[in-house]
């Protein structure tokens, strides 16, 4: 039998003594250890030109200051013109390659997620997933194929023909609240935009109703102020998990998580009963598919939730909240863009009214049948895109092996990111006068600009999915626009200079215009 042991165990303080500094040599040990294998790892990169750094911090500092004053695109894009079109910033040890050639970017995405050499940067994806659970855009391997599987033919060019109606109804009402304003009024355009685009989006993912006015039963009426505002938090908390900030910061006592929590629980509490009615639809149970309305019922929510029987409520409400996202402010801010353009460059506009009255007087309105013929004002779409790329190289990439890029060796664990400003204004590709706002190198048909790279939409498997949606919103847009008016910038070209971002870049001033209807 052990004896038995009492009194408490004491030991001399100059062994405790010994301890701490054996565990504080110890922790300095592994962080010294730590630093110099990441600086060994990348000392390649050293070559690259660089921003001026903290020892410690890298370039942390500038980065995050620039995220507070939400000019993220800004800090890049000045970058790219400092130090060149390939250059590495620095997050303590780790480097973020950053590239500003548009055809570099397209062949190093396309290639590397093809061969499986680049993968979604999990800082990033953790940030996506932070917002709303496990969403599309930060999943990658047989998970995310089988979800982009599900999504793509709901968004492809051949099923968006139906949804003409759709939007030419949401775009008619815009024209109504112009024309109901006095000529001599202001209108910020941008509200307009993401008005239109955020009723379109709940239409065909939710069933909710383009006019405001026909009730929506399965949840809450959509308000397009108070979803945008969530949204616009929501987006801005990405932003800075994605750049650095910690995820455990939404938990501290400050105005900002405040912020998050009420705007994560107002879009939790708009889409929430829609995804759980999809769900019981699915399975039938305790639902009256009578008292269910017809759009609901169309809508790609019960679709995909009816052909994908993986999809849970976690994965289908994260997909639903990134749709609304993705589907609102990217082309919003877009047209507040090319309304900018077009009344600063009067070329431009006429000959833009002259394609489109023609269709009317040819046709009469816009259809399925004569969309082709917009093309030029498809290309001003494309041209606003090449020099306001409102998705600015927000969601990096990570290597996964050694790879080699324009001939540089670029370790493993490597960020890489872009400037699509940069790229958008890259004097090799968009010559002539890559400054200037020129709708018709989109349509040069010369053997040398045939394969314009269009990389603001993305490139390769992880393309956005909305790309044909948006450009179909914005080309029918910008047509009844420029068929029912003539207008002038209020702040003339302060409007388009003076731009902020959140994820995405958008006008600081809300772009307001004044519309004159034309006879």
């Amino acid at each position: 039998m052990l004896p038995e042991i009492t009194g408490q165990i004491t030991f001399p303080s100059s062994s405790l003594q010994l301890a701490a500094v054996l565990g504080v040599t110890s922790s300095l040990g592994i962080f010294s250890w730590r630093w110099w294998k990441q600086k060994n790892d990348y000392r390649v990169l050293e070559s690259l030109p660089s921003p001026p750094r903290h020892w410690l911090l890298g370039n942390i500092p500038q980065i995050l200051a620039a995220v507070k004053q939400k000019k993220y695109f800004k800090l890049l894009f000045d970058w790219s013109q400092e130090l060149g079109p390939m250059y590495v910033y620095w997050t303590n040890n780790q480097p973020v390659l950053i590239l500003s050639k548009p055809r570099v970017i397209e062949d190093t995405i396309i290639n590397g997620m093809r061969n499986g050499s680049l993968v979604r940067g999990k800082r990033a994806s953790e940030a996506w997933n932070d917002i709303g659970g496990p969403i599309l855009l930060g999943q990658q391997g047989t998970q995310w194929q089988w979800r982009r599987k599900a999504w793509n033919p709901e968004f492809s060019s051949s099923s968006l023909s139906k949804y003409v109606e759709i939007i030419s109804e949401a775009c008619e009402q815009i024209i109504e609240k112009i024309k109901a304003t006095e000529s001599s009024e202001e209108i910020k355009v941008d509200p307009l935009f993401v008005e239109l685009t955020m009723r379109v989006i709940s239409r065909i993912v939710f069933g909710i109703p383009i006019n405001p006015k026909t009730p929506s039963p399965e949840g809450p009426p959509l308000d397009v102020a108070k979803v945008y505002e969530a949204i616009s938090i929501l987006s801005y908390r990405f932003l800075r998990v994605a750049t650095g900030q910690k995820k455990w910061m939404k938990y501290l006592p400050t105005k900002d998580s405040q912020d998050y929590w009420a705007a994560k629980k107002y879009i939790s509490d708009f889409i929430n009963p829609r995804v759980d009615l999809a769900l019981r639809l699915r399975e039938q149970n305790n639902v009256d598919s009578e008292r269910v309305s017809s759009l609901f019922q169309e809508s790609m929510l019960v679709k995909i939730a009816a052909k994908e029987p993986k999809y849970n409520r976690e994965s289908l409400i994260g997909e639903a909240i990134e749709l609304l996202l993705a589907g609102t402010d990217t082309t919003a801010h877009t047209l507040s863009f090319a309304v900018a353009q077009l009344s600063l460059n009067p070329r431009v506009f006429q000959q833009a009214q002259t394609v489109v009255d023609e269709i009317w007087q040819s046709h009469g309105a816009i259809t399925t049948q004569n969309f082709k013929e917009l093309s030029y004002i498809s290309a001003i779409v494309k041209e606003t895109l090449r020099l306001y790329s409102v998705a600015s190289g927000s969601t990096p990439l990570e290597a996964e092996r050694e790879i080699v890029i324009e001939d540089k060796v670029i370790p493993r664990g490597t960020k890489i990111s872009w400037s699509m400003l940069a790229a958008g204004r890259d004097e090799e590709v968009y010559s002539p006068k890559p400054e200037e706002f020129m709708p018709e190198r989109w349509l040069d048909k010369t053997k040398e600009n045939t394969q314009l790279p269009m990389i603001h939409f993305g490139s390769g498997s992880h393309r956005c999915l909305g790309e044909h949606l948006s450009m179909l919103e914005s080309t029918v847009m910008l047509s009844l626009l420029l068929h029912h008016f003539d207008w002038e910038l209020v702040n003339g070209r302060s409007s388009v200079e003076n731009l902020q971002q959140n994820i995405l870049i958008y006008p600081t001033d809300g772009i307001p215009v004044r519309f004159r209807s034309r006879n």
